[in-house]
C-alpha cells in the first residue's frame, strides 16, 4: 500500500512537471499570454487522473479490491473537462 501511494505521489509529480513545462512551453512560442496557470495545472491533473484510474492503477503494486476503470461517461466529461481547462488561456 505504501509503495502504490508513493507510486501515485510520483506519477502526479512528474508528469505534472512534463506536461506543465510541454503546455506552457508551447503557449510562450506561440505567444499566449497564460496569466491562469492554476487552470493548466488542474487540466492536467484531471488528466493524470483520468489516466491513472483507467490505465495506471492495473500495472501498480496494489492488488486489493476498488481497481475498476472510470465509468465510459465520467472519462469523456473529466477529459473534456480537462483539455477546455488546458485550453483556457487561448480564450
Amino acid at each position: 500500500m505504501i509503495l502504490e501511494l508513493l507510486r501515485i505521489v510520483l506519477l502526479i509529480a512528474v508528469l505534472g512537471a512534463v506536461f506543465g513545462y510541454l503546455i506552457r512551453t508551447i503557449y510562450n512560442e506561440i505567444g499566449i499570454a497564460n496569466d491562469n496557470e492554476w487552470t493548466i495545472m488542474l487540466g492536467i491533473f484531471i488528466f493524470i487522473f483520468v489516466l491513472y484510474r483507467n490505465k495506471l492503477q492495473f500495472s501498480g503494486w496494489y492488488t486489493g479490491k476498488g481497481r475498476e476503470k472510470l465509468p465510459k461517461r465520467a472519462t469523456q466529461c473529466l477529459t473534456i473537462i480537462a483539455a477546455l481547462l488546458i485550453l483556457a488561456p487561448v480564450f
